[in-house]
């Protein structure tokens, strides 16, 4: 997806300020039962397709007003994701910002999972 040019840039000026895992980091993470809250920010119509295994699902739209009633422990981990890692970024910002100091943005987000062939929950 072609996004457009103050969108990617946006991101670009985010990106260093958070934390960013790939798809296989978050996999490997699963194999490895490692605790986390996964959440899926993408819009509701996105997540009634098809979601990932484990994760939780809080749109971008409503991502900070409702983030406290699933996780109050702003120390938690937290693994975000997205279509392709562009949302999840800012919204790993957005909670930085909150407070929530261990959160990530998965790099390559549903996309980059769907290409490795990784399980997907089909709805």
């Amino acid at each position: 997806m072609q996004h457009d040019p103050a969108f990617a840039s946006l991101v670009d000026e985010i990106r260093p300020l958070i934390k960013e895992l790939t798809v296989t980091q978050v996999k490997e993470k699963f194999d490895r039962n490692e605790q986390f809250t996964f959440i899926d920010v993408r819009e509701d119509h996105e997540w009634n397709k098809a979601s990932l295994p484990n994760a939780i699902h809080i749109g971008r739209g409503i991502l900070e007003r409702d983030i406290a009633t699933q996780i109050n422990d702003k120390n938690q981990e937290i693994v975000l994701y997205c279509g392709g890692g562009f949302r999840s970024a800012l919204a790993a910002y957005n909670l930085q910002k909150m407070g929530y100091t261990n959160v990530y943005s998965m790099d390559g987000g549903f996309r980059g999972w769907q290409e490795l062939d990784y399980p997907i929950n089909n709805k």
